[in-house]
């Protein structure tokens, strides 16, 4: 609905197409991208540095969380440093991003780890600390192992609040993937909408948002069936 009345508002004049191109004419440019092979070769140098920086930053990330719940002495190191850096803009790290890893791919992985890593360590340091307190006497009267302990009860426990973590980090993650890819970047759905924007070619830098919109929601399709397999007594039916 929003899209016909854009269009319709677009061909009447009522909005100018300098600024905001029509929705048929975005398809049209989106199309074109298609075809000339250029849009599919920016979303998979996105996705590629995505996924990279997801596993990067998520891994330890999760490891980090457990082990912060499972651990007072632990948490009360870490949690603070956590805590601190936490509500620093991940743009404003960007320049010293580039300065040690360089305009290379390390940069951008690694602004995408970053971004993922706090949602998911936050969120999974959350649901060990939910876990009810009988399921770890429980462990510790069979004399379960620290692994028996993590795998048996601290990871099932925890992974309706994993998996918003995940979901979470793959949201921000994306973000901040399309802001590296606008500094330094060749290629990329970043860099393709900065490019276009450089050039005036708006149609084009709105094909490009369109993409990560569409990214975005896929996922969260994607994570969200993960979940009900998972964690099918963590979600609504």
């Amino acid at each position: 609905m929003l899209l016909i009345v854009w269009e319709l508002c677009g061909r009447a004049g009522l909005l100018d197409q300098r600024y905001f191109p029509i929705p048929s004419t975005i398809f049209h440019a989106l199309k074109a991208l298609a075809v000339s092979g250029e849009l599919w070769s920016n979303t998979e140098a996105s996705l590629q540095r995505l996924a990279i920086g997801f596993f990067v930053g998520g891994i330890p990330a999760l490891a980090i969380g457990i082990a912060m719940g499972l651990s007072r002495p632990l948490r009360l190191v870490v949690d603070p440093l956590i805590a601190a850096t936490y509500p620093i803009p991940k743009s404003a790290i960007l320049p010293l991003l580039l300065l040690i890893f360089g305009l290379g791919e390390g940069s951008k992985i690694a602004m995408v780890a970053i971004g993922v890593f706090y949602p998911v360590a936050i969120n999974t340091l959350a649901g060990v600390l939910a876990i009810n307190k009988v399921y770890f006497e429980v462990g510790t009267h069979f004399k379960a192992t620290p692994w028996q302990t993590f795998r048996t009860i601290a990871l099932p426990g925890a992974l309706p609040f994993i998996m918003t973590g995940v979901k979470l980090g793959a949201g921000l993650g994306l973000v901040l993937i399309a802001l590296a890819e606008m500094v330094g970047a060749k290629k990329g759905l970043g860099y393709m909408i900065w490019n276009s924007w450089e050039l005036l070619v708006v149609d084009t830098m709105y094909a490009g948002i369109l993409v990560i919109a569409v990214i975005g929601f896929a996922l969260t399709i994607v994570f969200n069936e993960i979940e009900r397999v998972v964690v099918p007594w963590g979600t609504p039916r």
